[in-house]
């Protein structure tokens, strides 16, 4: 491989300064057309590069936020099906309607919120996802290669987060603000669960499965604090409580497996309750006729399902535009004080629960 030009060579070629080459490639309407289109030319005819790395040094920036989201990939889903000779990889799927696999597609949306955001304020996004004891290595890691770290809540220590932040801007999604030395960016999930349950317990319902997420979900204990607080202010109500995993496939398992229906089925996140719906479907039990199902997140799939979902609309995509602004606001003023920022929700009715 032919080494790689560099800055002088271009300034060479073109006849000018290290200087102009600079301000052509950085600021061009700085520069005067002529001198411009020779540097130019020299980039294309040389095949120059900017080094990335270089301009990192000389302005003490990467240009990068880094965005950890642990166990945000498929990785037993693919080591659990055999590359072919060429490559590929076959996946099966016995039941089309059945989904089961176990992606995230809350993470999805918000890291399509970051991507834009980032890309509007000219920086670049890089994603680590972690899991078990590798979560503190690899952030220690990322931390090194970015100007600002955007972490789900509960999913690194405070502590470690504490001693990232001592030299680059972090920002905590998801859940409540637990300290005030990070910037934190979230949604009323309580509130939105809460409303959701009160309309649920408006229409009659007195008989309730609540499918809660993990215990360790930043997200989920919100959600599940609403939700008894509706129940407790509508009074006489049997609720019966499992947990999920947010996934589609464990949502169709809890429905499978019960004996007795109950009146309404409400679930603390979308890919459960779709789960939920494809067992309704498959043991020929009427939604909402017989069973209520609800669900929260507002993900695309829950408005193609059959019945269309009844949900809490989150803004996904908002809550990655919003960690991205709060990691770019303290990267131009380091000293302001820790920001906490809420998103509102929306109950948004369906025919799964009218």
């Amino acid at each position: 491989m032919a080494k790689a030009p560099t800055v002088y060579d271009v300034a060479e070629r073109a006849g000018v300064s290290i200087a102009s080459v600079s301000r052509v490639l950085r600021n061009p309407d700085s520069v005067k057309e002529q001198t411009r289109e020779r540097v130019l030319e020299a980039v294309r005819f040389l095949g120059y590069v900017p080094s990335a790395n270089a301009r990192g040094l000389a302005a003490r920036r990467t240009n990068v936020i880094g965005l950890f989201f642990p166990g945000h990939d498929d990785v037993e889903r693919l080591e659990a099906a055999p590359m072919q000779a060429d490559g590929s990889v076959t996946v099966r799927r016995d039941d089309a309607s059945a989904d089961t696999e176990t992606h995230n597609y809350y993470f999805d949306e918000v890291l399509r919120g970051a991507e834009i955001e980032a890309w509007r304020r000219g920086f670049a996004l890089m994603v680590a996802a972690g899991r078990g004891a590798s979560r503190e290595a690899i952030v220690n890691d990322i931390a090194g290669r970015v100007d600002g770290l955007a972490v789900l809540a509960r999913t690194v220590p405070d502590e470690l987060l504490a001693h990232v932040a001592r030299r680059i801007p972090v920002v905590v999604l998801a859940a409540a603000r637990t300290t005030d030395e990070f910037d934190h960016v979230s949604v009323n999930n309580g509130p939105g669960m809460r409303a959701l349950a009160q309309h649920v317990l408006g229409s009659g319902v007195r008989d309730v499965l609540y499918v809660a997420g993990p215990e360790d979900s930043p997200d989920d204990a919100e959600r599940l604090e609403g939700f008894t607080a509706a129940v407790d202010a509508a009074g006489d109500v049997a609720v019966e409580l499992v947990r999920g995993d947010f996934s589609r496939a464990r949502g169709r398992e809890i429905a499978l497996g019960l004996d007795r229906m109950p009146s309404a089925i409400m679930c603390s996140n979308d890919q459960t309750a779709l789960g939920v719906l494809d067992a309704l479907v498959l043991r020929g039990v009427d939604v909402p006729g017989e069973v209520v199902v609800t669900g929260f997140d507002g993900i695309s799939a829950g408005r193609h399902s059959t019945p269309r979902l009844t949900t809490v609309h989150q803004p996904m995509v908002e809550l990655g535009r919003a960690a991205i602004h709060a990691l770019t606001s303290r990267l131009d003023d380091p000293s302001s004080e820790a920001q906490s920022l809420v998103l509102p929700v929306q109950v948004v009715l369906r025919e799964s629960c009218p």
